[in-house]
């Protein structure tokens, strides 16, 4: 880690002075301030948004998406469909190598479908009617289904969180309930293991090998370009140090300003604001529905009713409501599905959510709040939701921590004193749930679903149901009693929108549109 002394003095100054070599590979060398630390490594096993952005950098995909969320071709030249629908055939583009210099193959796509499928909700529906996988050669495959699967191209490139990321056989064959650390993947850099440590440094290196497409990159599809050779993900310790850093140029770029500095990198000459992904993100609070009190609905209904999504959204993005909005839905504004709910489900009321709480026969239960204390986007939802329900009476204990052991901890399904936890709050990408098939905040698939674990057979018939919908009217008609009724049965709790402006160096430049900070096309000018 860079100390913070080193970062708050007068850092292109220093660079100047630097001999020839070192401004030559300070000139290749792109520095990143992410998110957050990035703790787990497999973007299959987590949902962690980090973890995700890591995936881009290590693996491809089959299949992209384009800026208007249209799948096309990325490491697949192309494929064929039968006309019943029952059989897509495969064919990967020619030369396509992992990092060790091994060929991608039919066999590896199989594999890492399959662990994909085992995880990822949108992945389950379609493993639900695979009636076969097969490899004809190495560079061609063929998925044989019992039902016609008509969002097949929609699944395999799905964008953001639990992205198809495409892994060599050996370690996609790994347990999917257990995460894979060998890091080795087909994109266009590679991960360098030797250099990581959790909390400090993440470093990456320009593949050679890789063969980018031809096109234009958009979003997560196209030709992706890497144009430097290293990367190297810079975890400061807090973030007066990475404004300072970015403003001295010792950091290229800042993936999430903290909102209170945001003037000033405004003000700041030699740097670049943006809002890279203008649906932006929705914030929202999850309950554990394996113990109590939160496995009593009618407690979480009384949770719901406290929520007044402007002090939420005050508290982690400031003042400014061209930053936020409101959004009683677990449809995220600006997607297809998206209906205000009313006040009647959310009306932000603690008289009436403390009646509703004695009424449930909340028993003084101790709720433990897992929250991050070093993730500005997250860390403040949390003390938000734990002053309003120990206004309401509610037995709370606040358990902090950096957001790596939030990650580790949330996959307890233990009670609280054995270790496990009550609630705990996050955001994503409003392109990400956007759909059911993408969004497991309105799936209830209980054991077999995100942390949490809600379990609705409804929902779950709600949702293949609009998978299989061919009249548009009546796919919204089912998205909408889908969405109502996750909400009225608490799955999530949206706690409003917002959208990033992301900041970088004047000489920096490619910045694609879309919902990660993706490592393509970007260069120094």
């Amino acid at each position: 880690m860079i100390p913070r002394r080193h970062l708050m003095a007068a850092g292109a100054a220093g660079l100047m002075a630097a001999p020839a070599v070192a401004q030559n590979t300070r000139a290749a060398t792109l520095r990143f301030v992410p998110q957050a630390n990035l703790s787990v490594l497999d973007p299959i096993f987590t949902t962690a948004t980090v973890t995700g952005n890591h995936g881009y950098h290590v693996f491809d995909t089959l299949y992209g998406v384009d800026a208007e969320l249209k799948p096309k071709p990325q490491m697949i030249e192309g494929h064929e469909t039968s006309a019943d629908g029952l059989t897509w055939s495969f064919r990967l583009r020619a030369g396509l190598r992992f990092h060790d210099d091994s060929p991608v193959r039919s066999a590896d796509c199989i594999a890492s479908i399959k662990r994909w499928c085992a995880r990822e909700p949108f992945g389950q529906l379609l493993a639900r009617v695979v009636d076969e996988w097969s490899a004809t050669d190495d560079r061609n495959f063929r998925v044989r289904l019992k039902r016609a699967f008509p969002l097949m191209l929609d699944a395999l490139a799905k964008p953001d969180s639990s992205t198809l990321f495409i892994m060599p056989e050996r370690i996609a064959a790994t347990d999917p309930a257990r995460a894979v650390t060998e890091m080795v993947g087909s994109g266009p850099y590679r991960f360098l293991a030797a250099e990581y440590n959790s909390g400090s440094r993440v470093v990456y290196e320009k593949f050679d090998g890789y063969r980018p497409r031809s096109e234009a990159p958009s979003w997560t599809s196209g030709g992706k370009v890497a144009h430097f050779n290293r990367i190297e993900w810079h975890i400061l310790p807090d973030p007066a140090t990475a404004a300072a850093a970015l403003q001295n140029g010792e950091m290229d770029w800042w993936e999430r300003p903290h909102p209170d500095l945001q003037p000033l990198l405004a003000r700041a000459r030699d740097v670049r604001r943006e809002v890279t992904d203008p649906l932006g993100r929705l914030a929202v609070m999850r309950m554990n529905c394996l113990h109590p009190p939160f496995d009593n609905v009618a407690v979480r209904r009384a949770i719901r009713l406290s929520v007044a999504q402007d002090e939420y959204m005050r508290a982690s993005r400031g003042n400014d409501p061209s930053d936020w909005a409101l959004n009683r839905s677990l449809w995220p504004r600006g997607t297809p599905y998206n209906r205000d709910e009313g006040e009647a489900m959310m009306p932000g009321d603690l008289d009436r959510a403390r009646a509703a709480l004695r009424e449930a026969g909340y028993a003084n239960q101790k709720v433990v709040v897992i929250n991050p204390t070093d993730f500005p986007d997250i860390g403040p939802l949390g003390q938000v939701s734990a002053d309003r329900m120990k206004r309401m009476g509610m037995n709370v204990d606040l358990a902090e921590s950096d957001w790596g052991t939030v990650v580790q901890r949330r996959n307890s399904r233990e009670p609280v004193d054995r270790g496990g936890w009550s609630m705990l709050h996050t955001t994503g990408g409003a392109t990400a749930w956007a759909n059911p098939a993408l969004s497991f905040l309105v799936r209830g698939q209980g054991l077999g679903g995100w942390f949490g674990w809600w379990s609705s057979p409804r929902a779950e018939e709600l949702a293949e149901a609009w998978l299989f919908a061919t009249d548009p009217e009546r796919q919204a008609a089912l998205a909408g009693e889908l969405g109502r009724h996750a909400l009225e049965d608490v799955s999530f709790v949206p706690l409003g929108q917002f959208v990033i402006r992301t900041a970088f160096r004047r000489d920096v430049t490619g910045i694609l549109q879309g919902s990660s900070p993706y490592p393509w096309n970007v260069r120094r000018t």
